[in-house]
């Protein structure tokens, strides 16, 4: 299988891609020049990734006392994808950027997250950079977000803490001003860092010559206290390595120092760090204290953080789609090739057929597993998790498009849009593309949860995307909690808008009549349910059950994408007379069929309220 077809049809077909270089911003390019980019990371990931995908599950970054050891093959991958141009591809041509289209970039780097997720950690240097392209001072994207887009530098999002996790309202890693002239620093106002950072990605290594460290702090007040929950957060730019305002090492480093590697289940390829700032190991200027350069404004960090963050929590939703995309047709070749069993019939020696009657005939041949039926479910379940979730995946990088391109009122319905699918885009395929990866290891049978095929490496390696870049949990409250309820509610209106679009169009179409019904009829028990959840206005009793209605929600979400999808394949080949046509309409077919069905037992405990899970005494448990 080749995943360059489905991204054709949904880059060109469904989203007509290639409208967008009708906007200014892509007047240089066409369909010639975005068909170009997707050949050369197709080939860069095939030769340079896929190729080292078991290498570097199998040998571990490991610490020498000095530096991390990394195999030559992740230096190779990572020299190729900086040589591509695309760590820079959306950005402006005299930054050295193509100004591609994030939707072309983000299509483009599937490839790259199919063929190993794990080798190098490119989203969060672009992530890092992008960020200080918006908050940054101008000397601070000529010197770190410049050099970060080159490749030359890396960049890490260092956030959680060993005693706080995602609770950031807790973190205490302090940042006091470096001397009386602390204001006056070029590359911004100069702090000194203490603390410790935990699971941070990416935290140390020798891929690059320097490491730029995007780092959450609290200012003491004036009695040298730390403001409690989320006002007191700034952010702050903390360089591995010391560099001058030309972008030129100084030859000191940091006081950042790397405390230990954490070995994890899957993505073993990335370096996953606990790294200590301001300990003293590697003192500036002969004194202790990691030096950082504010970002933004003082008390205003998780506000800039948050760009970085949504940018993350999109790319993480990508990589569990492409996981699970890997983990899908590695099942389906094996399953059209693997003979195994045979099928039923109906018995022929004269006998009543009834129930139970079926025989099978154990002198014929044996069939490819692909002929049973329950290996076709779990196929046509892997397809429809992973096709639908990339297609979501692609929909929400043309709205980034829309809002940083589109005119005024088609930028902010785009943004609201963001808003409210951003969860889903992140949540969604965590969860049901880690279930795509649990079905190619039950079509492997015994070998599946073996190391002699991938599908297990694949399940563990996504098996870190629903806790990557904000829990489960999380998301379910920021969408429940916030993102449904903001500007009174019209992020959801103009979601349910597209969607009533879509099924109206979609309810022309006979084969589709069915399933547009099952859309307006999910979406208006998600309105009830939403209504429902808040009606005692108390945050305690709507969010405790905040998952299933993510679950829901998602659901509703995926089923409006396939018969956006279904409805497009239709148009384009009326007659059904391609395989891939076929296929499309049997995975909208799937996704209605079997799985839209779901969202009844998640809403029932979202509009009783239920009470099961938080009133159990904890003595019960």
């Amino acid at each position: 299988m080749s995943l360059r077809p489905t991204l054709d049809f949904l880059l060109y077909d469904w989203l007509d891609a290639e409208s967008l270089n009708q906007r200014e911003r892509f007047s240089d390019h066409s369909r010639e020049t975005f068909d170009a980019v997707l050949d050369t990371c197709e080939r860069i990931a095939r030769e340079k990734y896929a190729p080292f995908n078991r290498t570097v599950d199998t040998q571990e970054p490991h610490f020498d006392g000095e530096k991390v050891i990394l195999p030559q093959a992740t230096h190779d991958a990572h020299k190729a994808f900086v040589d591509s141009g695309m760590m820079s591809a959306a950005q402006d041509y005299d930054i050295g950027g193509m100004q591609l289209p994030y939707t072309l970039s983000a299509a483009a780097n599937c490839f790259f997250a199919m063929a190993s997720v794990s080798i190098g950690s490119n989203m969060l240097t672009s992530g890092n950079a992008n960020l200080l392209m918006v908050h940054g001072t101008e000397m601070q994207k000529e010197v770190f977000a410049k050099n970060e887009f080159s490749g030359r530098w890396a960049g890490t999002m260092c956030l959680s803490e060993p005693q706080a996790g995602s609770s950031l309202s807790d973190v205490v890693t302090r940042a006091v001003p470096d001397g009386a002239d602390f204001q006056n620093d070029p590359l911004g106002p100069r702090y000194r860092l203490t603390g410790n950072k935990m699971w941070i990605s990416s935290g140390d290594h020798e891929l690059t010559e320097n490491i730029v460290h995007i780092v959450l702090a609290k200012i003491p007040d004036e009695n040298g206290k730390l403001v409690p929950g989320t006002r007191g957060i700034s952010l702050f730019i903390v360089p591995k390595k010391m560099v001058d305002t030309a972008g030129n090492l100084t030859g000191e480093r940091n006081d950042v120092a790397l405390a230990g590697l954490n070995h994890k289940l899957g993505w073993r390829g990335t370096t996953n760090t606990l790294l200590n700032f301001g300990e003293g190991k590697y003192p500036v200027d002969q004194r202790a204290g990691a030096v950082g350069y504010l970002v933004g404004s003082a008390g205003k960090g998780l506000h800039c953080m948050f760009h970085m963050m949504n940018e993350a929590r999109i790319g993480v939703g990508t990589a569990a789609t492409m996981l699970g995309m890997a983990g899908y047709y590695a099942s389906l070749d094996y399953a059209k090739a693997r003979p195994q069993g045979r099928l039923m019939k109906k018995p022929t020696d004269g006998a009543t057929a009834g129930p139970g009657a079926a025989v099978k005939d154990s002198a014929s041949p044996q069939v490819r597993i692909i002929e049973h039926a329950d290996v076709r479910r779990m196929l046509l379940a892997q397809k429809a998790y992973c096709e639908g979730a990339l297609a979501l995946e692609l929909y929400c990088a043309k709205l980034v498009d829309e809002q940083k391109t589109g005119g005024a009122q088609g930028a902010d319905d785009a943004r609201l849009l963001l808003e409210v699918l951003t969860p889903i885009a992140k949540s969604w395929p965590s969860e049901w593309c880690l279930e795509a990866n649990s079905l190619a290891i039950q079509v492997h049978g015994g070998y599946g949860y073996t190391r002699d095929f991938p599908v297990e490496q694949y399940w563990r390696d996504n098996r870190l995307n629903m806790i990557h870049e904000g829990t489960h949990g999380i998301q379910a409250a920021d969408l429940l909690g916030r993102k449904v309820l903001m500007e009174g509610g019209h992020g959801l209106k103009l979601l349910a808008g597209r969607m009533t679009d879509t099924a109206r169009r979609a309810s022309e179409v006979p084969s589709l009549a069915d399933h547009a019904k099952a859309l307006l009829t999910a979406l208006q028990r998600i309105g009830t349910a939403t209504e429902a959840a808040w009606s005692t206005g108390n945050p305690n009793d709507a969010l405790a059950n905040a998952v299933p209605y993510m679950q829901a929600f998602g659901h509703t979400v995926l089923a409006w994408i396939w018969l956006d999808v279904a409805h497009r394949t239709l148009e384009v080949d009326a007659t059904q007379s391609n395989a891939a046509t076929a296929g499309r309409v049997g995975a909208a077919a799937y996704f209605f069929h079997y799985e839209l069905p779901k969202i009844g037992a998640w809403l029932n405990v979202v509009e009783s309220r239920d009470p099961t899970c938080t009133a159990l005494p904890e003595d019960a448990f």
